[in-house]
């Protein structure tokens, strides 16, 4: 089953930080020990929530809002999605995950909804 690991209020070091090559060690680290395991199918980081965009759309009308989608002082900073055996592992991975050190992780189920197509585009057919 497919989990969803969603990462908030993380302290993310930048390069030039001096904590940045000690941060990057332990998520490739993290990234290497999921990869070990056959979990790993992706994951990012996400710039900063100044630079979202939310759009809406109300009786027909497009509304788009700078800023994220709620006020809230949790902000997602990035994503993993596992492959993992059950909850119990993929919250064992999500423990593991070094921004729950300062941040949290909300495990979350991937829906399976039968006809629901969201596979990515044939770039060969699109000629990209």
């Amino acid at each position: 089953m497919q989990y969803m690991l969603l990462i908030y209020d993380c302290d993310r070091p930048v390069p030039g930080d001096p904590r940045f090559e000690e941060a990057l060690v332990a998520v490739n680290a993290f990234a290497d020990e999921c990869r070990r395991r056959g979990a790993l199918v992706s994951g990012h980081p996400l710039e900063q929530e100044s630079t979202a965009t939310t759009v809406r759309v109300r009786e027909g009308r497009t509304l788009i809002t700078d800023g994220p989608f709620a006020e809230t002082h949790e902000h997602l900073g990035g994503y993993y999605v596992l492959e993992c055996r059950n909850l119990d592992e993929a919250l064992e991975l999500a423990a593991m995950c070094p921004m729950a050190a300062d941040g949290s992780i909300e495990v979350r189920p991937i829906a399976g909804v039968p006809g629901l197509d969201h596979s990515p585009a044939d770039l060969a057919a699109t000629g990209e």
